[in-house]
């Protein structure tokens, strides 16, 4: 112990040296510089946080940002503020603002249009007014007290997943919100562009003159031309995954930059980014989860933990000015919000509890407020003491949301549904037969989204047709992998899944024979879209599937990726409208159709001498806003007339569709609409005969 200890005394400039430049002595001296340290600490951080305070029944983006305050500059100084945090921060911030267009749809606006633009600008208008008021009560110059009241009138909708665990995201009140946030939104970050132009002294005539031009063609091309280029890109590399990913994270840069080419904020052009591409994107789509899945998991935890990192506490206690500010703002904020939820209320008759959801939506604030501050912050328009009160109110908007919304969500009255216990359990298991890896992942993401759409069970199968003799090595390695495949993709989209991989003599006995053994609900087949002479004569592997499958048969062609579908187009003649299959086809191409948000359009083509039958759209659970065209005529020709290209067009296995099987020719009507429409997509419906 003598000679350590007399080792130690004659090395101790040495051993002292290597200790300072160690983690653990920056630790107690400065900031870490080692970038694994600072890594640890970060998903240290985004992991711990939020499992914390969801346990606390708190929103994990308030222990996000308080994790930022603790490992800043102004907490335990774990961690500097410098240029990489800034940049990943920067992503994060584009990233937040890109996923709140992706949770906002045009088709809001349209199914309550009035109603959305009423209180939209209401909930913009009022905390605009109140705001500018009671920042100048406290002497805040006219732009601080603008941009400020700008941070109150947007909002972020955090209580979403109550809504969806209630049952109401169809309740009128909520469809109205989801529309009023595009509204006062958009004119919250336009608020945001002038105010700061205003405050570099650039708000001059030729700015006026250069940005409304400018922002009209730039939101438009946006608009128009994102989803038109992603169409084409998912056409073309649709089959690849990561280059569906990547160009969707490439979008988002680029509209952002360009955004800053006309000399508005970047996080305006995330946001218009998102609304442009999230009619491309399929909201229970593997592709949609991975966005999701990475944006809330790093690059938004990133930009939280930076905006924790510009808090100071010390303020609140050194200059009680702070303490004033949040609590002005706080009061500000609510009372705005809420006088704009009543006043909607009022006037569109909405009950207590819808106008009290309303308000719980609307009062969070988060992605936009947190946007604007930080812009407000950067270019020295606001102090901290300012970012401090936005972050306080920001802290209780996000705790009082979910819970107001929680409370009186429970008294909502879900929107029913029409739908008959029959047609809700068609999609509690769907098994789809995967045999072909280019044709593979369209059938799989429709069966996907409708498993999930019911919470129900994905069964991927596979056959292999031992009628030839023994079965080869390389044969039982391809079902493997096809099925593995499936399986990735499935779990990529959260959906449960079961595998079956089968030997049977033939391939339609063993699908039917599955779907049996298995319970299945719905089988989902690929179809080229024409017959051969020998299939015609024989009859083929569809139509043996069809006569024999104890569930009923989406028959399905898809020229293009799914995703690019626009238009679910619906044709039937008047005479089928009155089936149960027809009740339970339209259920299936509505469903479809919200969620991969595109138009649903019926189509009822009235032939001989029959009469129109009244039809009721309320009663097939769809909206009165639903285009129904009729027309008369041959069936065929005239819904080849009316088809367009991303279409998907879904029939029924009526009398005229299906004549008959095998020696008839099969789908002898299907075939003759694709083969003057080779880019449409077909689904045909069977449904198989009432015991």
């Amino acid at each position: 112990m003598a000679n350590l200890w007399s080792l130690i005394e004659t090395n101790r400039g040495e051993i002292s040296k290597v200790l300072i430049e160690t983690p653990l002595a920056q630790v107690l001296s400065g900031p870490i510089k080692d970038p694994v340290a600072i890594f640890l600490i970060i998903m240290a951080m985004m992991l711990v946080a939020p499992l914390v305070f969801e346990r606390l029944k708190l929103p994990g983006i308030v222990g996000l940002i308080l994790a930022g305050v603790v490992i800043g500059p102004y907490g335990l100084g774990l961690l500097a503020r410098d240029e990489t945090i800034v940049l990943l921060g920067t992503v994060g911030l584009l990233f937040l603002m890109f996923m709140a267009g992706l949770e906002t749809s045009l088709e809001d606006l349209k199914l309550n249009a009035d109603k959305a633009i009423v209180f939209g600008l209401a909930t913009f208008a009022i905390p605009m007014v109140l705001g500018t008021g009671a920042m100048l009560l406290l002497g805040y110059s006219w732009l601080a007290a603008i941009l400020v009241a700008s941070c109150f009138a947007s909002h972020t909708l955090l209580a979403l997943p109550v809504l969806t665990r209630l049952g109401i995201m169809r309740a009128q009140a909520v469809t109205a919100t989801l529309g009023g946030t595009l509204i006062t939104n958009v004119l919250a970050l336009l608020v945001l562009a002038v105010v700061v132009k205003a405050y570099g002294g650039e708000l001059t005539l030729e700015f006026w003159l250069f940005l409304i031009p400018a922002l009209v063609i730039y939101t438009v091309a946006t608009l128009w031309g994102v989803p038109k280029l992603g169409r084409w890109f998912f056409r073309k590399f649709g089959h690849d995954e990561g280059a569906e990913f990547t160009f969707v994270v490439a979008t988002l840069l680029v509209v952002s930059y360009v955004a800053q080419l006309i000399e508005i904020e970047a996080i305006i052009g995330a946001f218009l980014a998102g609304v442009a591409i999230t009619q491309l994107i399929p909201a229970l789509s593997p592709l949609m989860n991975r966005i999701q899945f990475i944006g809330n998991t790093l690059f938004v935890p990133f930009f939280l933990l930076s905006v924790g990192m510009l808090i100071d506490p010390m303020i609140l206690i050194s200059e009680p000015r702070s303490l004033v500010v949040a609590g002005v703002m706080i009061a500000a904020e609510f009372i705005a919000k809420y006088i704009a939820a009543w006043g909607s209320g009022k006037l569109f008759g909405w009950t207590f509890p819808s106008t009290m959801v309303v308000f719980g939506l609307s009062v969070a604030q988060a992605a936009s407020t947190l946007a604007a501050v930080t812009v407000a912050y950067e270019i020295k328009l606001v102090d901290e003491v300012t970012v401090n009160g936005i972050i306080a109110m920001i802290l209780v908007s996000c705790i009082a949301s979910p819970w107001i919304t929680a409370k009186w969500g429970k008294d909502v009255k879900p929107e029913e549904k029409t739908t008959s216990r029959e047609t809700a359990g068609l999609t509690d298991r769907v098994l789809v037969p995967v045999a072909n890896p280019s044709t593979e992942d369209n059938l799989l993401n429709l069966a996907i989204l409708l498993a999930k759409n019911s919470k129900g069970t994905l069964l991927p199968l596979h056959v292999i047709s031992d009628k030839n003799g023994k079965i080869s090595p390389e044969q039982k390695i391809q079902q493997n992998q096809l099925l593995a495949a499936a399986e990735t993709i499935a779990h990529a989209a959260t959906v449960a899944v079961e595998t079956i991989g089968r030997i049977d003599a033939e391939i339609a006995g063993g699908i039917v024979r599955s779907a049996s053994e298995r319970n299945a609900t719905l089988i989902i087949c690929g179809w080229k879209g024409f017959s051969t002479y020998q299939e015609n004569f024989f009859g083929n592997v569809i139509d043996r599937i069809v006569r024999r499958a104890p569930v009923p048969v989406l028959i399905t062609r898809f020229p293009h990726p799914i995703e690019n579908t626009a238009r679910i187009f619906v044709a039937a003649t008047e005479a089928e409208t009155t089936s149960e299959e027809f009740k339970q086809t339209l259920e299936i191409a509505n469903t479809i159709a919200t969620e991969l948000k595109a138009n649903l359009q019926l189509l009822l083509i009235v032939t001989g001498g029959s009469q129109d039958v009244d039809f009721d759209l309320e009663s097939f659970g769809l909206s009165q806003t639903t285009p129904v065209q009729r027309l008369r005529g041959n069936f065929v020709r005239k819904v080849s007339r009316m088809l367009k290209t991303d279409d998907l067009l879904v029939l029924t296995s009526g009398s005229h569709q299906y004549q008959a099987f095998g020696l008839s020719g099969g789908l002898v009507e299907p075939e003759a609409i694709v083969r003057a429409h080779p880019d449409v997509a077909t689904i045909v419906a069977h449904f198989p005969p009432r015991s």
